[in-house]
């Protein structure tokens, strides 16, 4: 019988109550994580999936845009005497601004949460990441492309590329390799709620998807999953730096 990838690990994956970070969380599972704490805003829905996951996953309600509820979480991990192999820093938001009429809040809510949250997740859970793990973050295609009424998210999506470029550097004497996942337009909850698109809007935009993309449709968010259990993985030793888009060809014609 092969052996499961992740056998005995402990991982800690942010924003993971739905969508991609929950996704991840069952295949990781799968492949005999120990342990994975997972976090969300919505204590509701972190504890409905934290049922779904059962007892491998440890759910904390921490929001990233707040310092102090990631410091709390720290102290969660750390009385638990747990060291982390895995850190994917996937929290974040994703909503429509428009250039002209977006507030000063509009700025603060995508970039506390895209930039600032990532940035001080991997900073101050680094003391409980062990040498030689891994770190992964989620950042978007969006960064490559000039999607209109997305300057705000595009942006932030940038700097959280950029992260990665300077932290694989920042971390090699630990032996840490960082490493970015790219997806493209995936059937997740955000669309929803953050987006704000109806039903019928993303319909109409998994059909737009069908003549723009050589996939010809809208991503799995369990796609994405895989592609980060690769990143993470014994085979991708050798990759350190880098964006993986994940989106069907459509930002590579």
């Amino acid at each position: 019988m092969q052996a499961k990838e992740f056998t005995g690990q402990t991982i800690l994956i942010t924003g993971a109550s739905s969508g991609i970070g929950l996704a991840t969380a069952q295949a990781l599972i799968q492949q005999g994580a120990r342990r994975v704490y997972i976090t969300g805003r919505n204590q509701k829905k972190l504890e409905d999936a934290q049922t779904q996951l059962g007892d491998t996953a440890i759910a904390v309600v921490a929001d990233v845009s707040q310092i102090e509820q990631i410091n709390q979480l720290k102290a969660k991990i750390a009385a638990n005497q747990d060291q982390l192999d895995l850190i994917f820093a996937n929290a974040g938001i994703a909503e429509n601004n428009t250039l002209g009429t977006s507030t000063e809040q509009d700025f603060s809510n995508t970039f506390d949460s895209n930039v600032k949250g990532v940035f001080f997740t991997v900073q101050n859970l680094l003391p409980l990441l062990k040498d030689g793990g891994n770190i992964i973050l989620n950042a978007s295609v969006a960064a490559n492309k000039g999607m209109p009424n997305l300057s705000l998210y595009s942006a932030s999506k940038a700097a959280v590329r950029s992260f990665a470029r300077s932290w694989c550097n920042d971390l090699k004497h630990r032996k840490i390799r960082v490493n970015t996942i790219s997806p493209g337009p995936t059937l997740t909850p955000i669309l929803e709620h953050g987006l704000k698109m109806s039903s019928q809007q993303i319909s109409e935009f998994d059909q737009y998807l069908q003549t723009v993309a050589p996939a010809g449709r809208l991503g799995e968010a369990k796609e994405i999953a895989n592609a980060v259990l690769f990143l993470a993985s014994s085979s991708a030793s050798y990759i350190n730096g880098i964006e993986l888009c994940v989106d069907g060809g459509f930002t590579q014609i």
